[in-house]
């Protein structure tokens, strides 16, 4: 199976699903052997791709290795799957993830929740860089999402029903609440503060407007962001648990007088990164 060129567009890609997601686990666990038998798997956003260098004993295999993966383009997306130990218990981490706004189709948006599911993962933990809309956020906050609105306007699961897939997956509570809960009280234990929130994922790559951001407000949006979303579907229609943690990298357009630009993004990851990690540590150590 070739891999989709970068740019071609999506009507004209192949839509990985259930099949292919096989291919591709078949190909990691060819690379990492015995480690690829995770009990969680980890999508980490811009800037938060450090904890990929806190993981044990890793095996670390490119996106070029993995059938039906495209190459990472965004700057703080390495582009790697990782697989090997955190807080004591075999992970699969994607230091990278595939963005519509990048010209792929939301299936493959969603495919690396498809292969973390042929691994054995029964959990999803995704992880985001997104602008605050409330506006007592402020640059470096951590918000465990509690519920999402699907404002990009399409949905990975349209199309033929995929193996393993609920045709019309319940989205009434689409992340844990008790692994919210328990994000909760790795936040107590590691004494780093977590507010809950509503994430909104727009199309993209244009950061929002102010008259765009004032209507996410009135909506009851928390934070927005251009990713995510497309994971999580895909994780519930696979019966999978799901938890999400923003990392709050710029207050959203009109709340500052500061002018939007994707190096604050990666920065602010970095700058939270240790407290990010500590938090999933004794996140996945409690699994």
């Amino acid at each position: 199976m070739t891999t989709p060129a970068y740019g071609m567009p999506a009507s004209r890609q192949h839509v990985p699903g259930a099949d292919d997601a096989r291919v591709a686990a078949a190909a990691i666990r060819v690379i990492a052997g015995d480690r690829a038998r995770p009990v969680c798997g980890i999508v980490l956003g811009s800037g938060l791709g450090g904890l990929a260098e806190h993981i044990e004993e890793a095996t670390r295999i490119p996106f070029s290795h993995v059938p039906g993966f495209p190459v990472a383009t965004v700057a703080g997306h390495a582009g790697q799957v990782i697989l090997g130990k955190l807080g004591g218990r075999e992970v699969v981490a994607f230091a990278g993830r595939f963005h519509l706004y990048e010209g792929h189709d939301a299936a493959l948006a969603a495919f690396p929740v498809r292969v973390i599911h042929a691994l054995g993962a029964r959990v999803y933990f995704a992880s985001n860089a997104a602008g605050g809309v409330r506006r007592t956020f402020m640059p470096g906050d951590l918000m465990v999402i509690a519920d999402h609105m699907n404002l990009m306007f399409r949905n990975p699961l349209a199309g033929p029903l995929q193996e393993g897939d609920e045709r019309f997956p319940d989205m009434s509570d689409p992340y844990d609440r008790a692994l919210r809960e328990s994000l909760h009280a790795a936040g107590r234990a590691t004494g780093i503060p977590l507010q809950d929130g509503v994430y909104c994922g727009l199309l993209g790559p244009t950061y929002e407007t102010p008259a765009e951001v004032r209507m996410l407000e009135s909506l009851g949006v928390d934070a927005v962001g251009m990713s995510t979303v497309p994971e999580v579907i895909v994780a519930r229609a696979l019966g999978m648990r799901v938890a999400a943690v923003s990392c709050i990298t710029n207050k959203a357009a009109g709340l500052s007088s500061e002018t939007l630009h994707h190096g604050e993004v990666v920065e602010v990851g970095k700058l939270v990164a240790p407290r990010f990690e500590a938090l999933v540590r004794e996140f996945v150590r409690t699994l």
